[in-house]
């Protein structure tokens, strides 16, 4: 039989040693991203084991009566009382009906993306945890909330069905839910954008809409928002209202990013 030549025994070699390399990369991915699952169905059965969120309360009006101070009652506990204590920089409960997306938002205004490849337990993570923009405040009027847009399907993966506005009809809402309470959302609108250069000129910066507590900038940001809306939703949003932005990395162009918004049905 004849001896392969030197050459080929190589290539032989350097392929399989290539194959190896690469398998052992991508079953390190996988189990990555499985044990990161697995992470985040813990924590969401950490909540479900919790009682209901009790509803949001609203301040008294001056001079109005107040039953609740007439006849007071034990206060329901935050089902997210448990994650608040396990980490402080837990701020909310973040989920979309039939989807992955179903995880805490944190919150770290001294270092802003701290949880960008961190998990819950401030271990590396390539997915990372959701988070809100440091400048986020309980009454800035908008919780901007940043996610990865993973190709597994995860993160803020799902937030691009929204392009769709047949899927937008069959989930027009969207739930956030914090230690004050639960929140469901109406989506007001879902559109392209991107991270601008510092010299672009009239251009929606959608990431700069954060303090909505004048009623110019909320409305400013309400109509800009319905502009770059890939469709009319027909839903509206008064000064006073809780606004909720999500955004995640889209592919569209460089640094480009898709924008879900909406706004907090009331109570």
């Amino acid at each position: 039989m004849k001896k392969k030549p030197w050459w080929a025994v190589w290539l032989i070699c350097a392929f399989s040693i290539l194959f190896a390399v690469s398998a052992y990369k991508v079953f390190g991915i996988v189990s990555e991203a499985q044990r990161e699952k697995q992470a985040f169905v813990k924590l969401a059965k950490i909540v479900e084991s919790a009682p209901p969120a009790p509803p949001a309360q609203k301040e008294p009006q001056p001079g109005a009566e107040n039953p609740q101070a007439e006849s007071p009652q034990a206060e329901t506990p935050s089902p997210y009382a448990a994650l608040k204590e396990q980490n402080p920089d837990f701020f909310g409960w973040l989920c979309m009906e039939d989807t992955q997306l179903n995880y805490p938002v944190m919150h770290t205004p001294d270092d802003p993306q701290h949880y960008l490849h961190r998990d819950f337990e401030g271990e590396t993570s390539q997915s990372g945890v959701p988070f809100m923009d440091a400048s986020c405040r309980e009454d800035c009027g908008n919780y901007l909330i940043y996610g990865h847009n993973m190709k597994n399907g995860t993160m803020f993966a799902p937030l691009l069905f929204y392009a769709d506005r047949e899927y937008w009809a069959q989930h027009p809402t969207i739930r956030f839910d914090t230690l004050d309470g639960s929140g469901e959302y109406a989506v007001l609108a879902a559109f392209y954008s991107e991270i601008y250069p510092q010299d672009a000129r009239d251009v929606f910066r959608f990431y700069q809409y954060i303090d909505l507590r004048q009623a110019d900038d909320f409305d400013e940001y309400c109509a800009k928002a319905r502009k770059a809306a890939l469709y009319d939703t027909g839903v509206s949003a008064e000064f006073g209202d809780q606004l909720l932005t999500l955004s995640t990395c889209s592919y569209h162009k460089e640094n480009g990013r898709f924008v879900v918004v909406a706004r907090k049905i009331p109570a």
